[in-house]
């Protein structure tokens, strides 16, 4: 009998890990597809007579979607089930992407271009923040910087490796507005499989969510004054991806200008292997969190890691010109440490393991927050000082996420 009992339980563990699996490779799919545009899409608005602050616009309005919906989606996976919200994301995500092309590109309206693409902003969370909600209910919590990431590898895969280089084969053959219908292709196929491959994974309404709605969206925001240590959290995870957001705008001006001497071919291959290292150490550091306490590994190889990649940035090309090899070195440094916030999920879960839902809700928050925040900050520090100032600036931001991680100790 209990053998059999042994059996069982085996049998459920590796149908779990499979199912996961598969969960990985759909938000890896899903994020190729969510992507696709983000290299062309900006280009593609100009060609069609838009005015560049017009295009500022509609990825500003996307970047508030997005940020809202993500701090949505915790609270709503409790509310009506993770499996749900990630078909529904799915299927809404699909439906204003044909209307963005359909009534917004092709006839070339402006209104409904924000319409459409800001609406989209909204589903993309609803299926890739929903499998984060996934990952906290059925993984434990010693194991959960492994199983993060596991899931920014995936994310970063789709996004920074696939959505990124794609267009580039896909745009010649079947120009910008095949690659916008491609994308709907990839999404639909990462929702069927994860609406097949995640049907045996245990999923429940977390306590049924006992409490009324309007008690639910309160505690997602009084959570940041009941529990302090949430706040800092937050305040550590939107400056997580700043540099990242900031770096792709402010540095390639900067290294291809005359001064410096890097060609736009280079710049690429630079920030493609910061990705490449970026992708692999979110699995890497992932493994090492469940050894060292998770906060040390956020605020010295996160934060501090991160601070010295921007300084270097800037200076490496400074001091010896265009050398490759040496940038190289740096996006790689680059890539790794902004890994490092990887544990930075989990210590959000450890903080207030009485209210995942709440606390997860703040995580996606500051997680949709940081694109918008990036941007901002970047135009504003841009236009307040040179290239030096901001590299010094977003280093300095970068040591006060230290600061707040330090006192990010929980009980693992």
């Amino acid at each position: 009998m209990e053998k059999e009992r042994m059996e069982v339980k085996i049998n459920n563990k590796m149908q779990a890990s499979v199912s996961i699996f598969w969960g990985y490779a759909a938000i890896s799919i899903f994020m190729i597809g969510s992507g696709l545009e983000q290299a062309f899409l900006s280009k593609q608005l100009l060609d069609l007579g838009f005015l560049s602050n017009q295009s500022a616009i509609v990825f500003t309005i996307y970047g508030v979607s997005v940020a809202l919906s993500a701090w949505l989606t915790a609270i709503l996976s409790d509310l009506i089930g993770i499996k749900k919200l990630m078909i529904f994301g799915t299927v809404s995500w699909i439906i204003f992407q044909i209307g963005f092309i359909v009534f917004g590109i092709l006839p070339g309206s402006y209104r409904m271009i924000i319409i459409m693409y800001g609406l989209r902003g909204i589903s993309f969370p609803l299926f890739v923040y929903a499998f984060i909600s996934l990952l906290t209910q059925i993984t434990p919590t010693k194991k959960l910087p492994s199983a993060m990431g596991a899931f920014w590898f995936a994310y970063s895969l789709g996004l920074g490796v696939f959505g990124s280089y794609l267009p580039s084969l896909t745009i010649p053959k079947i120009g910008y507005v095949g690659t916008l219908w491609l994308a709907v292709l990839f999404v639909g196929i990462a929702g069927l499989i994860s609406l097949i491959g995640l049907k045996n994974v245990p999923i429940s309404v977390r306590q049924e969510v006992k409490q009324g709605t309007g008690e639910t969206f309160k505690d997602s925001i009084t959570i940041l004054f009941r529990k302090p240590k949430i706040f800092l959290a937050a305040i550590v995870k939107m400056i997580n991806q700043l540099a990242a957001n900031g770096y792709v705008i402010a540095m390639p001006l900067f290294l291809t200008s005359h001064k410096i001497g890097f060609t736009m071919s280079e710049w690429l291959q630079i920030w493609g292997l910061m990705y490449i290292v970026n992708i692999a150490f979110n699995l890497i550091w992932g493994m090492v969190a469940n050894h060292l306490p998770w906060h040390r590994v956020v605020e010295w190889f996160g934060c501090v890691g991160m601070a010295l990649a921007c300084i270097l940035f800037y200076y490496v090309p400074y001091l010896y010109g265009p050398n490759v090899i040496a940038m190289f070195g740096v996006a790689a440094l680059f890539g790794a440490a902004l890994a490092a916030f990887t544990p930075i999920s989990a210590i959000f879960v450890a903080l207030a393991p009485e209210e995942t839902g709440a606390a997860m809700s703040i995580h996606n928050l500051a997680g949709g927050l940081s694109q918008f925040v990036g941007y901002g900050v970047t135009g504003v520090l841009l236009s307040l000082f040179d290239t030096a100032g901001f590299v010094w600036s977003m280093a300095g931001i970068y040591l006060i996420g230290a600061i707040c991680a330090h006192f990010l100790a929980v009980k693992e």
